[in-house]
């Protein structure tokens, strides 16, 4: 009897401690412990160095978090996000993307992961680096702003939705669609086509950008769906080593000022294999740019690729090597932009447009040193030059209510060394081929063109100060 009530007692008390321990280190993994193995196949990005969670559609948006992740990959339901489209998750994307940007763990890159089968909504957010390693902003699900300006945060800014603020190394990538909800934003009383005759009418008009990327280097876009902003789809300022490929972009054609790439004071950029459909310019290129290639990209219904405005304000304005080819321009207002303010400075210099299909382009060749946006511009006697401009191969249709090339260049800072080869430009309705204009351009033609441009005229201006705004850049 003694011996066995002694086996009964340390039995007991085994179980009892048992009980009391499992469930606590159950409680610990399941929050903390991230594990390399997991049932299925994972999706590996390329360059990664680690593994992503299968895309999967479940029944219910806000089912709980698998309770695995790879080591290294931070799935924002484990954080709290729920995914339904109506939950706000900002606080949940913070703290995954800080989880992500301050781990260490001697891989190449770690991951912020927004799963497929999921909406997510984020009010107005500033991802700040820069990140203990690269960090891979993965977008399988869908993300959404807040409805419209009524449902926009008193004290949040209007003016950008998504910044990503001194990251290296990072990607933005997925299969999935970032909506930028922009209808309501589009019909603010001062948006250009409110008012009669395309006038505005007073109001509000902050409106915010998608996504802002500033003072960032070596980035990555690819593979995202976006749409709907209500201001830019995309803006890169002061960054350096940007790199966009096969993105989707699309907004309304009268959606305004809904730029798809904007870059401002950012260098060595690439823009490969992409579908833009917008209501504004397909791709910008703004002040203190240079090392730009932009290649077979389509731009549908919108103002086409454009390198300005430059010089606004009498400000000085320098681009330099930008290169695009081999794209689709598809019933856009202008084809190929280069436009400038009167009294600005600087110079855009170093541009080559070649192998591009114009299809019912209403401008498919212009230089502009006489923009202006508004009323009341008066003529200034100082301009952003415009010189070293290659056409290349630019064959198509163009619409009738505007000739098919206008250079309009400056009284006192003329166009200069333009070349012409290989362009055959056909109206798309009707027979009548309307002629060039030119306004103060110099340059050659290296091959016939259709229609024939008469109007270049041969040689070098008259006037000094060409290599001297060159040199300024």
């Amino acid at each position: 009897m003694g011996k066995l009530h002694l086996t009964f007692l340390f039995l007991h008390t085994l179980f009892a401690i048992n009980a009391c321990l499992f469930p606590a280190s159950q409680a610990r993994h399941h929050r903390h412990t991230y594990k390399r193995h997991m049932h299925g196949h994972y999706i590996s990005p390329p360059n990664s160095g680690i593994s992503l969670p299968p895309s999967s559609q479940p029944d219910n948006p806000a089912a709980d978090p698998p309770a695995y992740a790879p080591r290294g990959v931070f799935d924002v339901r484990t954080f709290g996000a729920i995914g339904d489209g109506v939950s706000d998750d900002t606080e949940a994307f913070k703290a995954a993307w800080d989880a992500a940007c301050s781990s260490a763990d001697n891989s190449e890159s770690t991951a912020l992961h927004a799963p497929s089968g999921h909406t997510f909504m984020i009010q107005s957010t500033i991802f700040s680096g820069p990140c203990q390693s690269d960090v891979i902003f993965q977008i399988d699900g869908s993300v959404v702003p807040p409805d419209g300006p009524e449902q926009w945060p008193k004290n949040t800014s209007k003016h950008q939705w998504l910044v990503f603020y001194k990251v290296g190394g990072m990607s933005l990538q997925g299969g999935g669609r970032i909506d930028g909800r922009g209808g309501k934003w589009w019909e603010l009383p001062c948006k250009p086509h409110r008012g009669p005759n395309g006038t505005t009418l007073p109001g509000p008009c902050d409106s915010p950008i998608a996504i802002r990327f500033f003072e960032s280097s070596n980035l990555t876009v690819k593979g995202l769906q976006i749409q709907n902003s209500p201001q830019f789809h995309f803006r890169f300022d002061v960054c350096h080593n940007v790199h966009i490929e096969s993105i989707h972009i699309t907004s309304p054609a009268l959606s305004p000022n809904t730029d798809g790439i904007h870059i401002e004071n950012t260098n060595n950029v690439q823009i490969y294999n992409s579908f833009i459909s917008n209501g504004d310019d397909c791709v910008s290129i703004g002040s203190g740019c240079f090392d730009v290639d932009i290649r077979n990209i389509t731009c549908g219904h919108g103002h086409g690729i454009s390198i300005g405005s430059l010089g606004n304000h009498n400000s000085r304005a320098c681009v330099h090597n930008v290169t695009v080819r081999d794209s689709l321009m598809r019933e856009t207002s202008n084809g190929v932009r280069i436009k400038t303010w009167q009294g600005g400075s600087g110079a855009v210099s170093g541009v080559t447009f070649d192998n591009i299909r114009m299809d019912s382009v209403r401008n498919p060749i212009i230089i502009d040193q006489y923009y202006c946006s508004g009323k009341g511009c008066n003529n200034q006697t100082t301009a952003v030059l415009v010189t070293d401009i290659v056409y290349s191969s630019l064959k198509g249709t163009y619409d009738v209510r505007s000739p098919p090339m206008h250079f309009g260049c400056s009284d006192a800072v003329p166009c200069s060394n333009i070349t012409l080869s290989d362009i055959e430009l056909l109206p798309a309705v009707g027979e009548m081929v309307l002629d060039p204009f030119c306004w103060n351009a110099y340059g050659s033609l290296e091959s016939l063109t259709i229609p024939p441009v008469f109007c270049l005229q041969e040689g070098i201006p008259p006037q000094p100060i060409l290599e001297s705004s060159i040199d300024h850049c």
